[in-house]
């Protein structure tokens, strides 16, 4: 059977989104390749043919989500500095990224699954963070700064996402955001 032309590169890219969505709501470890097809509309097979495996899918999504937030990042390059900053940290710590971890950012979500995937997963991941990294650090002139904002932002999300009650998520996030921005 012929597929038209373009078929297979945008079934990736489905998958690559659907999957991503999947695995940053439940976790990627406790959700099996049949769920994360699934979550696509395809077949676990269609998972083996794109990526090999589960874990080359990891991989890939690392990639794919790390490329799209540089690429949010990289709009609007008049904003710089501390004002590009503010922006980012009021809209990456709220309410909506606390409770729709599908939509937002990897990290916060998927650091613990890499952390116990192996080397060359986690060497996919320091890469794209280190690029992540350079992008701020470009953005705001500081590349110690520009961890700072990563490690805080994401660790606060990680923490607000811990915790059972919306006034504790919120004291968080404020706290995060008044220590990151005044």
């Amino acid at each position: 059977m012929r597929y038209q032309e373009g078929y297979k590169e945008q079934k990736r890219r489905d998958l690559l989104k659907a999957a991503g969505a999947a695995a940053k709501k439940n976790g990627f470890a406790a959700t099996g390749v049949d769920a994360l097809a699934e979550a696509a509309g395809v077949t676990s097979g269609s998972v083996y043919a794109h990526f090999g495996s589960k874990a080359g899918l990891l991989d890939a999504m690392i990639v794919n989500e790390m490329e799209r937030s540089r690429s949010r990042w990289a709009r609007n390059p008049e904003r710089s500095g501390a004002t590009w900053l503010k922006e980012e940290a009021v809209r990456y710590l709220s309410r909506a990224h606390i409770d729709h971890p599908e939509s937002g950012c990897l990290m916060p979500t998927l650091a613990a699954d890499v952390a116990r995937a192996p080397a060359s997963t986690r060497r996919v991941f320091e890469e794209q963070l280190q690029l992540a990294q350079a992008e701020i650090a470009d953005r705001v002139g500081d590349g110690e700064k520009a961890w700072q904002f990563l490690s805080q932002i994401v660790g606060a999300m990680v923490l607000a996402r811990a915790v059972v009650s919306e006034d504790v998520q919120a004291e968080i996030l404020d706290a995060t955001r008044h220590a990151m921005i005044g």
